[in-house]
């Protein structure tokens, strides 16, 4: 734990005016209960320390960004605990998109499911040669609940967030770049650095007019993305009254093919 972050899943290294936040969860740096809470908190204490002007967020390791949620949370289907979890996913990822610096997402490799939504939240991604994206969650009778719908369709366009969500397709780095979900593409083993210089860029702004460029630029969003993730969070809850969500879960985590009932 650091003085920004509550939880050892949330690792925090101060370079100049930069936060550099790294996602360490071993095994895929999935998203729980304590390190989505625990993103929310330090998101807040970030901005509350004004020589902080820029966060970089990547992951533990070179083959994961984030895989995403831990879908052993969701075996059971158990309707509260996903009215819980889809909340922190809300609450986390909609404080890091409204961090009043400038966020931007490292993706050192695969970026899945919430991984892939959480650097969807930041202002900027760049992406290694290979890393690969993807919102799975409608293969295992999920759906995205933390921006995934909502954010996806406003950089990529509907046509595209359709193939990502609706048919599964997993994009690469170089596909990424061309559709407008990264911002660039480096070679493997260097985003971090990339991101950290990129941040160093915002060090020579002032503070104040990046945090008002940044609401203004937001602006027109905000006509409808709020009533986006709300809804994306109720259809999210509603999956927890069908059978696919078990089936679909369960099926994951038992290595075979689901069994979908439609209902």
């Amino acid at each position: 734990m650091s003085n920004y972050s509550p939880t050892e899943k949330l690792k925090v290294e101060i370079i100049d005016h930069t936060a550099l936040i790294t996602i360490d969860n071993p095994g895929a740096n999935t998203w729980d209960a304590e390190s989505l809470s625990g993103m929310r908190e330090l998101i807040a204490n970030l901005n509350a320390d004004k020589n902080i002007y820029s966060l970089v967020i990547t992951g533990a390791g070179e083959k994961f960004f984030s895989a995403g949620a831990d879908l052993k949370m969701f075996a059971s289907g158990d309707k509260a605990v996903a009215q819980d979890i889809g909340l922190k996913f809300g609450q986390a990822f909609e404080a890091l998109a409204d961090f009043r610096g400038v966020s931007i997402a490292a993706i050192n490799g695969f970026a899945m499911g919430g991984g892939l939504e959480c650097a969807l939240a930041c202002d900027i991604r760049i992406a290694e040669a290979h890393a690969q994206m993807a919102l799975p969650e409608a293969k295992v009778g999920l759906l995205p609940c933390a921006g995934g719908t909502q954010r996806l369709t406003a950089l990529v366009g509907p046509g595209w967030a359709k193939r990502i969500i609706l048919c599964g397709e997993r994009i690469k780095a170089d596909k990424a770049l061309s559709l407008g979900l990264v911002e660039e593409v480096v070679e493997s083993g260097t985003a971090k650095a990339a991101a950290l210089a990129l941040a160093a860029q915002v060090a020579q702004q002032s503070p104040v007019s990046v945090t008002f460029c940044k609401e203004l630029i937001h602006k027109p969003r905000e006509a409808v993305m709020p009533q986006g993730l709300l809804l994306e969070r109720e259809r999210f809850i509603q999956l927890f009254d069908t059978l696919d969500q078990k089936e679909g879960v369960n099926a994951f985590l038992e290595k075979r093919s689901p069994a979908w009932k439609n209902a």
